[in-house]
């Protein structure tokens, strides 16, 4: 196809804004949600001193929360990419606001449990629906689309950790899950009208570029995806990378606590706040920060690299956190290399499984993929158990870096060299992955 007949189907394809307001749309949708997991933690301690239930307990419905987030997704996905992702977020939206507004009502740990499920549903929808939008509106980008995407639910709650920890002091967590709630909720609904999937005809607008990734020639099927190795070694990384980074997320407002640190005034280039607060506001950002910026990154020294740099990174973290954590600096500084190194974890497993599997079912196999984050939320609550058992923390830290550390080593010994074979014979090779977009 000519240039120029390139630029006319693009131009016939792309919706009113464009495809770059579709990510814009998909970033905010995600930030919307990113609360009903990173700011969880805040509530811990709250909902304890109140109904006296433990924290072991209490983290259970994180867990409930990530697994249904997760483990639905593929099913999320195969409605997204049959019936398009207006409709799919629309019904997200109410179950967004319901969950909070459920869990301020909670007076028994089943209600909690069921609240956590209907935020599960809630949030697994909308991100599953803006990722695999993101995959499939930029064939030509796509580790930065799914990074920026990303990166609304990672650092989309950065902003608000400081107004939540002020509302639940000043009018308690019940009154500030439900505003929160239904203001997420309300946003989530306003923005779902904009979205659209691109049409058959897509295509980016492309001049060359020296790009290092590869992406598949072939459409591969959820079915199909699920019969190749390349899949379940993806698999296994993920859940070694999800469970460091889930626990710090769940634990750290416990974690601080029991460090004796969490209201220490802490002063790092002129900013002073209590710890925790510095580590949960500079960890939400960093972690945003982090998915676009290995996602770019990806997108020119090649995937399997990218990860294996991240993730020794976040297991040298985690490890040194152990070491260092009880000073409020350190915790603030390496709880925030831990959550930079985290982050992108959401963007790379998505891209590499879209370069390697096609666009066509991009939303339901990258679901497929992204339950392994339901796995990694089973050992959650173990955690809890193992520091109250008397490993401490410390056996905590060292069990979750040494993770992070193997799966630093698949990505380079094991999976690059497996999908290098996979391309070469079961794909027929495969092409350039789409280079810079001109448009």
């Amino acid at each position: 196809m000519s240039d120029i007949a390139t630029r006319q189907v693009s131009a016939q394809e792309s919706p009113r804004g464009g495809r770059w307001w579709q990510l814009i749309v998909g970033v905010i949708c995600m930030s919307m949600i990113a609360n009903l997991q990173y700011g969880w933690t805040l509530f811990v301690n709250p909902i304890a001193d109140k109904h006296g239930w433990t924290k072991p307990a209490i983290q259970v419905a994180f867990t409930i929360f990530v697994l249904v987030e997760t483990w639905l997704i593929p099913i999320e996905g195969w409605f997204v990419d049959k019936y398009g992702p207006r409709i799919v977020v629309l019904g997200a939206s109410f179950l967004v606001a319901a969950s909070w507004v459920l869990d301020a009502n909670a007076n028994s740990l089943a209600m909690l449990y069921a609240a956590a499920a209907v935020g599960g549903i809630g949030a697994g929808a909308v991100y599953g629906t803006c990722v695999g939008n993101a995959l499939k509106w930029f064939p030509d980008r796509r580790g930065l689309a799914a990074g920026l995407t990303a990166m609304g639910f990672g650092g989309g709650s950065a902003l608000t950790v400081i107004p939540i920890v002020a509302m639940i002091r000043s009018a308690g967590y019940e009154s500030t899950l439900i505003r929160y709630g239904i203001g997420q909720g309300l946003v989530v609904f306003a923005l779902a009208w904009f979205l659209r999937a691109p049409g058959a005809g897509f295509m980016a607008t492309t001049k060359p570029s020296s790009r290092q990734t590869s992406t598949s020639i072939r459409e591969y099927s959820p079915v199909q995806m699920l019969k190749t190795p390349v899949f379940w070694v993806m698999y296994v990384m993920f859940t070694l990378m999800a469970t460091g980074g889930l626990l710090a997320t769940a634990q750290m407002a416990p974690i601080a606590k029991d460090y004796g640190i969490a209201d220490i005034p802490t002063s790092i280039l002129g900013f002073t706040l209590p710890a925790l607060t510095f580590a949960l506001s500079l960890d939400r950002v960093l972690n945003g920060i982090a998915r676009p910026f290995f996602g770019w990154i990806s997108d020119y020294i090649g995937r399997e690299n990218t990860m294996f740099i991240a993730f020794v990174l976040e297991g040298t973290g985690i490890l040194a956190l152990d070491q260092y954590g009880r000073n409020p600096v350190a915790f603030v500084l390496l709880s925030a290399l831990v959550f930079f190194a985290w982050g992108e974890i959401y963007s790379l497993f998505p891209v590499t499984c879209a370069d390697t599997y096609g666009r066509k079912f991009a939303t339901a196999n990258a679901g497929f993929l992204y339950t392994a984050k339901g796995t990694a939320a089973l050992l959650v609550p173990l955690s809890s158990v193992i520091a109250a058992s008397g490993g401490g923390w410390r056996a905590v830290f060292v069990a979750a870096g040494s993770m992070n550390l193997v799966a630093a080593a698949m990505a380079l010994f094991v999976l690059k060299p497996l999908r290098n074979r996979m391309r070469g014979a079961g794909d027929r090779g495969a092409v350039a992955a789409a280079p810079v977009v001109a448009a």
